[in-house]
């Protein structure tokens, strides 16, 4: 009776142990796996932080662009292209008008024996919205400016190029002179080329004289190019302005929220 008593005991122990081995690696494999969890948890808050910042370029300055046949002012036409045949100007049909638009004047000042003085004023205007894969807006008027510049400087046929920095107007500014031969006659041209913030702003004004009349003072020509476009600039930076109506609508349609914000 003893001996089985004690032979049942020892049957019992050796069976115990695998229950209790179970038991414990149960709670090994739980312990190991939560703390897997907790690691996992931790690598991935500790990544979360050094997510990129976002590549998206500045917003663009100028979201719209103004009539091209009103950026330069009448009295300016007027003094600029003599006895032009349409003085409201002629605009260049466009799909887009708030990103390309030009127009132009001509006109031929005929003054009987002393000849006649023939002039043509072009106004051309382009802008550029920021893109996450092209670039900022500015940029992208930058690359434009510096094509436009380079397409003035190679001319066909053109004689005497100059070219020279413009102060005071926009953020870059560049003219550039030369003289040309067109149907026997001696044309003076003056291109210039601006840029202010996400648009490029061209200007070409021409001279040439007929039936004696003297040929087009180039330094003058060039001195008024630079005003017009000067007006031309100005008013693409008022057109990108904002009624002052629309600064703070939130403020003035909402008084009450303001006082319950003070008083609390």
């Amino acid at each position: 009776m003893h001996r089985s008593a004690s032979r049942l005991t020892r049957v019992i122990a050796c069976a115990a142990v695998p229950v209790i081995l179970a038991v414990s690696g149960c709670s090994s494999d739980s312990g190991k796996s939560a703390d897997t969890g907790k690691k996992s948890d931790s690598s991935a808050s500790s990544k979360s932080p050094s997510t990129k910042p976002s590549s998206a370029p500045e917003k663009a300055a100028f979201s719209t662009l103004p009539d091209p046949c009103k950026t330069i002012q009448s009295k300016t036409i007027e003094a600029l292209v003599p006895k032009a045949k349409d003085k409201n100007g002629n605009a260049t049909k466009s799909n887009d008008l708030t990103s390309r638009a030009s127009c132009s004047w001509n006109g031929l000042d005929e003054n009987g024996l002393k000849g006649s003085d023939y002039r043509w004023l072009a106004v051309s205007l382009v802008r550029y919205d920021s893109h996450e894969s092209l670039g900022s807006g500015n940029k992208r008027a930058e690359e434009q400016y510096n094509k436009q510049l380079q397409t003035a400087k190679a001319v066909e046929g053109a004689q005497n190029v100059k070219n020279d920095q413009v102060g005071g107007v926009g953020d870059q500014g560049t003219s550039v002179t030369y003289a040309t031969k067109k149907d026997g006659a001696d044309f003076f041209n003056t291109t210039v080329i601006v840029r202010t913030q996400n648009v490029v702003v061209s200007l070409d004004y021409n001279g040439a004289a007929y039936e004696g009349a003297a040929a087009p003072d180039q330094a003058k020509l060039l001195e008024s190019a630079v005003a017009a476009i000067r007006e031309a600039v100005n008013a693409v930076s008022a057109a990108g302005e904002k009624p002052a109506s629309s600064d703070a609508p939130s403020e003035s349609a909402s008084p009450s929220s303001s006082a319950s914000a003070v008083s609390s």
